[in-house]
């Protein structure tokens, strides 16, 4: 189906507040993040969506929810304060159903994170111990990490990376947003000899990291 995108019959104001309209009905109908290119379909030429999306921003500023960039796209998301509440009504928060990661899966999905790509081997010799298959194996169900390229090392193991999604359920845009390493260790939320020795508190992964992301963000 075609659309007019230009709507040069409308005024710069009236065009401007449809592209609004049509991006922000756009992410609210997709289940997840959308991309430049998707939402470029629906507007003009001369649009700036990036001004579009400050626009509908500001618009949000007082509702219970927010655009976010995430995973190389924009969705609609609760803001973090209403998560107690909407736990109150739903018993589970949103995006949160998955598994919850055991200490040990929470690790090696922070190294992976970190070091990516990375072998297997790799990741054991990380950890002075064996990495197991079944382990790796609950992180690529969850689609938090999948195959990387193929290593230069004997035998041309595979490496693991992260995925989109990893991206969507850290609220990160980009893995450019991961906290320095060095800066965790400064705050005291990370240390290769703590890595080292699982002396990280599961919750590290999906609560202190992500309150760090956030005053970095």
């Amino acid at each position: 189906m075609l659309v007019d995108t230009e709507l040069e019959h409308l005024p710069p104001e009236l065009r401007w507040r449809e592209w609004m309209g049509r991006v922000e009905a756009v992410i609210f109908a997709a289940s997840e993040p959308v991309s430049r290119e998707v939402l470029a379909r629906v507007v003009g030429r001369s649009c700036n969506l990036d001004l579009v999306i400050d626009d509908i921003r500001a618009e949000l500023a007082g509702r219970p929810y927010e655009l976010v960039a995430v995973a190389g796209g924009w969705q609609h998301r609760t803001k973090k304060a209403f998560g107690d509440v909407i736990h109150a009504a739903f018993g589970t928060a949103p995006g949160q159903g998955a598994k919850e990661l055991s200490q040990s899966e929470a690790l090696v999905l922070m190294c992976i994170a970190y070091f990516q790509p990375i072998t297997r081997g790799e990741l054991s010799s990380f950890f002075g111990k064996e990495v197991s298959r079944d382990l790796i194996g609950v992180l690529r169900a969850q689609d938090l990490i999948a195959s990387g390229p193929r290593s230069p090392q004997p035998g041309a193991p595979y490496t693991y990376v992260t995925t989109k999604n990893f991206l969507s359920q850290f609220g990160l845009d980009t893995l450019r947003q991961l906290p320095d390493f060095e800066a965790l260790e400064d705050a005291g939320l990370l240390s290769k000899e703590k890595l080292l020795a699982g002396d990280i508190p599961t919750g590290l992964a999906a609560d202190r990291l992500e309150d760090e992301l956030q005053s970095n963000a």
